[in-house]
């Protein structure tokens, strides 16, 4: 039958006490009560006696426009024939418990049973329901389901992975109170909490009395329930995320209009202070854990949506503030920003700019940041004499003319700094200026003259003609203030003068219309690339879409991966990778494991990319249509993946290109095709382009870029790119510029193992993320080493490790040789030490079988079909759904740059802490790197962190257990056993009070 009811949103519910309502004479009184406050239903829990009670219920509701639910479970007897007679006599829905009890085929029948004879509501309650049940849900035509706010601290991140869950079935409503309950003994913020967060409330009455007959609570109900309508009005029914850690003062909630963030337009900020104590900054900004780039956010109306009157109301109004926010347009910057400008500023030689930072080799390539971080912006400023000078940070993004400036304050030894907030994605430019401050310097002589004892009549007339000057030039505020400051010194010889001119005001003022006497800018200008989110953070997935299967000798296809999301998805991976998904030729076509004879049935490398199908620009026949490859990217976003396609530039002897463009590729003497060499490999299947060839220039070079444009035109925003270095450097500056001026949120990983500085270099020139060496450093003083070197050395500024575990190419001899152990060891310091990780399809199973000698897979999938149980004993899968979460909900884990080591005395143990800021949590990690013995170790508590003795005391939480327990003193012992886990993720919370 065709629902008639309209969605769940909005959408209170008043439950009164079974007791009352079944004793109750005249529902119309409760019906009508329940209407004025505002809810849209009222629930009846509980049986009800056959004596013509529903009936009356049923009546008084329909009169007070408001639909009756009453609560049904699965026992004593079909439900289907219990409820249908209650449907067709007016019930417009039922409250389901115990949904675990029956399986969701059998309320699947139930609901379409009842449903048959006429429109109904059901509503899942999920409180207390196991995740894994709960996932299974997804698909049962439920009208709702309920979060467990009314269990919730307004802080711990539980609720919104609760809530994630929950909206993929039914929209969610906000419990506030459960029946038993008083809700005047519910916290002051939760039920405007939770009307923000929710598609409707539902509030569990005072036992026996129905709703109150008044007073502050009445008053907050009918508030919540307006609220809960004006937020379904902005129809922020998708992504919802906390964008602050459970301790870092009020909770910051960002929902969304979209499933994935990254797809948003619009989106509502909900701040929520349990303590409804501390006063939030009016100037907000998203964090990265945004996701995405949005403008400043907007108070919501109060008048449409905050209580009315009330100390309590105006208690839950200061406790929850809403904000309103939207997609900001990215940065679309001109290739050659222009600098006339710059070349008219005056730069004056008495003062120096030195030592800019971030700066990359001295401005020729721009630092990288994200979308939603600041920038700190140092530089060395000084001058010959004894001068005080002043200096301000200039900045601007590429699409504008006008600079925006800040103060730069003195850090000591000439050192100068301040902060540039990135708000847009694209291009920031940025650059110091200085000025000598005469009046700063005048003070400063007057102050130690007056303190030598020394006449300074002289001195008084020389600040009377300084502050005359600045009068001439000030405005507004300043000009009045100079006015006064004239008027109110007399002559040389008046006492009080000295202490007028030396006045703060006055300085202030005064600096306000400095001349800015010998102005000097550093040049050029330098810039800053401020790039998504996903740049920096992002836990990434790779599979052939080929072995999206059951059967090794049938080819999976784009529609069997959509099956594969929702697993791919509840491990924690957001970004899911494909290899080549383009036609694979079939001239000099590889065998299994690379063998040079192929056999029926063989599928080939995919990149042996090009057929008589197609090239890059093509998808290989066997994996579907466009079409199936637009569905699956949409599937993709429902679940929070984005997908990342393979750009790797190399053709089958089958290429269209090789016909219509044979000038593009290198001939040997006889006339035939130079093979991909990388001697003493050689790839007889593949063939290279010639970039610098006579007919190659531009054509090529522009087909290749529409190669990414056309991908680009398809949704795709992240491209892993194959073997860059192997390619000119030029042509990766240029074609990444290009795409970004058309698609600035493009992101591109370089896939380089090769030299430092090479790999550097492809960093510098726009790639956003980098394969590095993390695969072949096991023991301790290669990972400190390497992981010191990348965040202490300038490459902390341009490039972004990207921590692979394993890949199609590579099968680590570590995990070769470890076992289960070796794996969760590799998952655990990928997961942590970098922004960015991610695992090739196997790893969460331990699959290692290499060819003998050789870095590589046995029956390597590059080469076949692989088809693996998602449930083969001693898998990972759950300790890296674990990992991904840990990784989500704790922003210190979202940059490598925040990295510290710490003392733990074994050579077998790695310790290492990051933390987002003096005073804020800590996350601590210990991993034991020998896969093969249990290491019980001494290691040092980072007491000094938060300025405690080594006799202090720190609460920490065991992120993988889930244990809390607390720390005194700086020497501590350790076991990690990889028999069971070899790794351990602490939450080092502050301290409350100093210790003593």
């Amino acid at each position: 039958m065709q629902r008639t009811r309209p969605p769940v949103s909005g959408y209170g519910i008043a439950a009164v006490d079974p007791a009352f309502a079944r004793d109750m004479a005249n529902p119309g009184w409760i019906a009508d009560r329940t209407a004025r406050l505002g809810f849209q239903a009222l629930l009846v829990p509980g049986d009800l006696p056959d004596d013509g009670t529903v009936a009356r219920l049923v009546e008084a509701c329909a009169a007070s426009r408001i639909e009756l639910l009453l609560d049904t479970e699965p026992s004593g007897g079909a439900l289907a024939t219990r409820l249908a007679p209650l449907a067709r006599a007016g019930v417009a829905g039922f409250r389901c418990l115990g949904i675990d009890r029956i399986d969701c085929n059998a309320w699947n029948d139930a609901i379409a049973a009842v449903r048959a004879d006429g429109d109904c509501r059901f509503l899942a309650w999920t409180p207390g329901i196991a995740r894994r049940t709960v996932q299974t849900l997804e698909g049962v035509p439920f009208d709702a389901v309920f979060a467990s706010t009314a269990w919730w601290d307004g802080r711990s991140n539980w609720l919104v992975e609760e809530h994630e869950a929950l909206r993929r079935i039914a929209p969610v409503i906000s419990v506030v109170t459960q029946s038993g309950r008083d809700l005047a003994a519910a916290p002051a913020w939760m039920l405007r909490a939770a009307a923000a967060t929710g598609s409707g409330i539902f509030v569990a009455m005072p036992a026996g009395a129905g709703p109150s007959a008044g007073g502050p609570i009445e008053a907050e109900m009918a508030a919540a329930n307006r609220l809960s309508r004006r937020v379904a009005e902005l129809g922020m029914t998708g992504e919802l995320r906390s964008l602050t850690g459970a301790r870092s003062g009020p909770a910051m909630l960002l929902r969304a209009d979209a499933d994935d963030v990254r797809e948003a337009t619009k989106g509502l900020v909900v701040l929520i202070d349990p303590d409804a104590g501390r006063a939030t900054p009016d100037d907000i900004r998203l964090p990265p854990a945004a996701g995405a780039a949005f403008g400043r956010p907007v108070p919501l109306d109060p008048e449409d949506s905050g209580p009315e009157g009330g100390e309590g109301e105006g208690a839950a109004r200061d406790a929850v503030r809403l904000l309103t926010v939207e997609a900001a347009p990215p940065v679309r910057a001109r290739t050659l920003p222009a600098r006339s400008s710059a070349r008219k500023a005056a730069a004056a030689p008495r003062i120096a700019i030195e030592r800019v930072s971030p700066s990359i080799d001295h401005g020729r390539f721009p630092a990288k940041g994200i979308v939603g971080e600041t920038i700190r912006v140092e530089a060395d400023i000084f001058a010959d004499g004894h001068e005080r000078l002043a200096a301000a940070l200039l900045w601007r993004t590429a699409d504008r003319e006008e600079w925006q400036s800040v103060p730069m304050r003195p850090l000591g030894n000439d050192r100068w700094g301040a902060s540039l907030p990135l708000e847009r994605l694209g291009r920031h430019l940025f650059t110091v200026e200085a000025w000598w401050d005469e009046y700063g310097t005048y003070s400063h002589e007057l102050e130690a003259k007056l303190k030598a004892g020394r006449d300074v009549r002289l001195e008084i007339i020389e600040g009377r003609q300084l502050v005359a000057e600045a009068a001439e030039r000030a405005e507004g505020e300043a000009a009045r203030v100079l006015a006064e400051a004239m008027a109110a010194v007399g002559d040389e010889t008046d006492p009080a003068a000295a202490d007028v001119l030396l006045h703060d005001e006055i300085r202030a003022a005064v600096g306000s219309a400095d001349a800015r006497s010998f102005l000097a800018r550093h040049e050029p200008a330098l810039a800053i690339e401020a790039e998504r989110p996903q740049a920096a953070f992002a836990s990434w997935y790779e599979m052939f879409p080929r072995s999206a299967t059951d059967d090794p000798a049938r080819h999976g296809t784009f529609i069997d991966v959509i099956d594969r999301l929702p697993a791919i998805r509840a491990m924690g991976f957001d970004v899911l990778y494909f290899p080549p998904i383009h036609p694979i030729g079939t001239a000099n076509r590889k065998g299994r494991n690379n063998s040079l004879t192929t056999q029926p049935g063989d599928v080939g490398s995919p990149y042996a990319i090009g057929s008589p199908e197609g090239g890059h620009d093509a998808i290989h026949p066997e994996l579907g249509t466009l079409e199936d490859f637009r569905r699956l990217r949409r599937e993709a976003a429902r679940h929070g993946l984005e997908i990342a396609l393979d750009f790797a530039i190399q053709c089958s002897p089958d290429h269209p290109w090789l016909k219509a463009h044979p000038g593009w590729f290198r001939w040997r003497p006889d006339g035939s095709l130079r093979y991909a060499e990388n001697p003493p490999k050689k790839y007889e299947d593949i063939v290279n382009v010639d970039f610098y060839a006579a007919e190659a220039v531009p054509e090529l070079w522009l087909a290749l870029r529409d190669v990414v444009l056309f991908w680009c035109a398809e949704g795709v925003r992240t491209f892993r790119v194959d073997n860059p270095h192997t390619k000119p450097l030029p042509f990766w500056e240029w074609m990444i510029a290009d795409v970004r001026g058309r698609y600035p949120d493009a992101l591109f990983l370089s896939e380089a193992f090769t030299r430092p500085k090479l790999m550097n270099r492809l960093a510098k020139l726009g790639f956003s993320q980098s394969y590095t060496y993390f695969t072949w450093r096991n023991t301790k003083a290669e990972l400190a080493a390497y992981l010191t070197e990348l965040t202490t050395t300038e490459a902390r500024d341009f490039f972004r490790p990207h921590f692979f575990v394993n890949t199609p190419d590579i099968n680590p001899v570590f995990l070769q040789t470890s076992g289960r152990p070796g794996f969760l060891i590799r998952a655990a310091l990928a997961a942590t030490l970098s922004g960015l990780w991610g695992v090739y399809s196997g790893f969460e199973l331990c699959e290692a079988a290499p060819l003998p000698g050789r870095e590589e897979y046995l029956d390597s999938e590059k080469y076949e079909i692989r088809v693996r149980d998602p449930e083969m004993p001693g898998n990972i899968v759950a300790e890296i759904t674990q990992l991904n979460r840990i990784r989500r909900a704790h922003a210190a884990l979202h940059d490598h740059r925040l990295l510290r080591f710490y003392n733990a005395f074994d050579d077998r143990v790695l310790l290492y802490g990051k933390t987002t800021g003096p005073g804020q949590d800590m996350i601590l990690v210990a991993v034991n790197l020998d896969p093969h013995a249990a290491v019980e170790f001494e290691f040092e508590l980072p007491l000094w962190e938060w300025g405690l003795p080594d006799h202090g005391s720190l609460a920490v939480e065991d992120l993988m257990r889930g244990r809390p327990f607390l720390l005194t003193g700086k020497r501590q012992r350790l076991r990690l056993d990889p028999a069971d886990l070899p790794f351990t993720i602490w939450r080092i919370a502050p301290p409350e009070v100093p210790n003593a």
